[in-house]
């Protein structure tokens, strides 16, 4: 036992390694030439699963499957509760609306209608598979929404999308479980009970953790200081905390990381982008890794499930969330083909299949095939939602702002030598004739949500520097003074 327990360890450890290791590698060519990243992974499983070199096998009862499928959930909710910007939410709050009333929870529930019709599931098995399937894969959707190509509103809708409709979709999936576990219709009583678990008490846990990890961390800012590279990890133990307080409680520890990155956004602490970065990044290791997990044997099961019923079904997830979505966003004034594109990218993905997992780990029975359904839906998924970006999202030329840049290099021997430059000392330099510009580089985030911009600035991202200058006519020979706060 000791012998195989060291052994899992090392390959463990060997795959997160090579994740991490190929997720680098691989970055540059996932972004230029927009291949499904995930795909990529999925095959990466395979390679290393019983249908390959045999090194690893992970079922639905895996017990690393079970940890890695958890965590990876934790990570998923916090980091998209906390970085939902609310002034957005509130700016666009009809938008908001449509998209997680009407969309999601309309494709939702016809998916449940055409898992209890097609597949002859009971109504709480199909309330589980229909409300799991609705959840947007965020890792996906991150590719799809870093292309230029893509319009603003439909980022704007598919990223408000992206980072709250997992908070209505969950409890409903906890419920289905609740009524799974008992084998009948729930009693008053019961009812009180669940919707204490989940409406009260797994929240409470959240924002009570949410707002001690605030106040924590601005004690400590202001008594000592915190290091970056400290405050990057803190968001991690933040959303574990926050889960294990509401187990602890019998409440949902899912529901708990959720609301205590809620809190954290609501309370509009001013954090640095390191906490969101390094949460999101962790996160999407995370994801990864499960999917290689995936890969190995389990994602593969769905096909071996393809039948009539299977695949009408399939395409009826596709389809219902077409159905759903086109009439919702009708009150939106947005061209058509926008209207098609927010309805057609939803891709169903890891977030899916780590929800529909949630009955295996509760220890509810006869739970696998509901599994198994999904794991066919998301290979699917993964292919179509993966590939017609390419087809369906035109990158415009030219999109960056012209900036009236001399392409001559001007001399620059006039130039200080310390590290930082203040906006003043710019300003001499440029009236001296130097080939100074100012090139705003923030993250994309702290661009979109201040106020404060600089006349005169090129915005480059901070993703794509040279395609924004070469876009935008900055000359070679210009020294650029880089804004990256």
């Amino acid at each position: 036992m000791a012998e195989v327990s060291t052994e899992l360890f090392l390959m463990t450890v060997a795959l997160i390694g090579a994740v991490i290791v190929i997720s680098a590698l691989l970055s540059g060519l996932v972004e230029r030439t927009g291949l499904p990243q995930v795909a990529i992974f999925l095959g990466l499983g395979a390679l290393i699963g019983p249908a390959g070199l045999g090194l690893v096998s992970a079922d639905v009862h895996s017990p690393l499957l079970r940890v890695v499928g958890t965590l990876s959930l934790v990570l998923v909710l916090f980091t998209d509760a906390v970085s939902l910007n609310l002034t957005e939410v509130r700016r666009n709050k009809g938008l908001s609306a449509l998209v997680l009333g009407p969309g999601t929870l309309l494709s939702a529930a016809l998916r449940t209608l055409l898992a209890w019709w097609l597949l002859g599931l009971d109504v709480a098995s199909a309330m589980v598979v229909g409300f799991a399937l609705a959840s947007s894969d965020p890792v996906m959707l991150r590719g799809i929404l870093r292309r230029p190509g893509l319009d603003a509103r439909v980022k704007q809708a598919l990223r408000l999308e992206g980072g709250m409709n997992d908070a209505v979709l969950l409890p409903v999936v906890l419920v289905g479980i609740a009524i799974m576990q008992q084998g009948r219709a729930l009693t008053g009583a019961e009812w009180g009970q669940l919707a204490m678990k989940v409406l009260l008490l797994s929240p409470l846990a959240g924002v009570l953790v949410g707002l001690a990890a605030v106040a924590m961390l601005e004690f400590a800012r202001k008594k000592a200081g915190v290091r970056r590279d400290y405050e990057s990890i803190y968001s991690l133990g933040v959303a574990f905390a926050a889960f294990a307080a509401a187990e602890s409680v019998h409440g949902s520890g899912f529901l708990a990381a959720f609301a205590a990155g809620v809190t954290i956004a609501a309370l509009d602490v001013e954090l640095c982008d390191c906490f969101l970065e390094y949460g999101e990044t962790t996160a999407e290791m995370a994801l990864m890794f499960a999917f290689v997990l995936f890969g190995t044997s389990l994602i593969w099961t769905g096909l071996a499930l393809a039948s009539v019923s299977t695949v009408l079904f399939t395409v009826g997830v596709f389809g219902s969330r077409l159905a759903a979505f086109l009439p919702a966003l009708l009150p939106v004034p947005l061209p058509w083909r926008d209207r098609a594109l927010i309805a057609w990218f939803g891709p169903a993905g890891l977030s899916s299949l780590l929800l529909v997992l949630l009955p295996v780990l509760a220890g509810v029975p006869n739970t696998e095939r509901l599994v198994t359904i999904c794991c066919l839906v998301v290979l699917c998924s993964v292919v179509l939602h993966g590939l017609s970006p390419l087809v369906l999202i035109r990158e415009e030329k030219g999109t960056a702002a012209v900036v009236p840049v001399a392409s001559a290099a001007v001399p620059t021997g006039g130039l200080p030598d310390a590290e930082y430059l203040t906006l003043d000392e710019v300003d001499r330099l440029q009236q001296r004739g130097e080939a100074v510009l100012i090139a705003d580089s923030r993250t994309q985030r702290t661009w979109e949500d201040s106020d404060e911009q600089i006349p005169g600035a090129a915005r480059l991202h901070p993703d794509y520097p040279v395609r924004d200058a070469e876009q935008a006519g900055i000359g070679k020979g210009t020294v650029l003074a880089v804004l990256c706060a």
